[in-house]
């Protein structure tokens, strides 16, 4: 029997949980996905990618109290969509809030609605001073989430070792 965490957070539409090892197929599927790569670099990841990715992912639950990338499904069927992280950038203290979406999710409000309980979360429950968002310079559907979630562009940066649109939430412009 597959044991399956509760929700640690949940919004209208949106139910966020640990992942574990049984989810490594919905992840493959989200990450083997061209449409979903597009500005992530353009390769779709390996199974083997993303198996070990998903090892990362759950030692970072225990590394990072309370940030981590998490599974996100809808409460009204529990169908994977992707996931929403709230971490900390590599090579930095900057902690970013995240996301990834399945591309028959798009458009639909799911990724301002998780970001948003994600930047609360972070600013609320946590008493983080900043949130920072990065996007691919293209990606304006990003953007314009990050835009609706409260964070401000802050023009160009580098994350990830690629130029990249930085947005920054702070806590007093809340």
């Amino acid at each position: 029997m597959k044991v399956v965490p509760k929700p640690w957070l949940e919004t209208l539409r949106l139910e966020l949980r640990g992942f574990v090892p049984a989810d490594v197929d919905d992840l493959y599927r989200l990450d083997s996905d061209l449409r979903v790569a597009k500005y992530l670099g353009g390769k779709p990841l390996s199974r083997e990618e993303v198996e070990a990715n998903l090892g990362r992912i759950r030692k970072g639950y225990r590394a990072n109290y309370g940030l981590g990338l998490w599974r996100a499904a809808r409460r009204d069927s529990g169908a994977f969509i992707g996931w929403f992280c709230l971490k900390y950038v590599p090579k930095s203290t900057d902690v970013e809030v995240g996301y990834r979406l399945l591309p028959e999710a798009w458009g639909q409000g799911f990724a301002t609605e998780g970001a948003e309980a994600l930047v609360a979360y972070g600013f609320d429950d946590l008493g983080l001073y900043k949130i920072i968002g990065v996007t691919h310079p293209d990606n304006r559907a990003s953007q314009r989430v990050l835009l609706k979630v409260g964070l401000v562009p802050r023009g160009f940066s580098r994350y990830y070792d690629r130029r990249v649109r930085l947005f920054v939430a702070e806590c007093s412009s809340r």
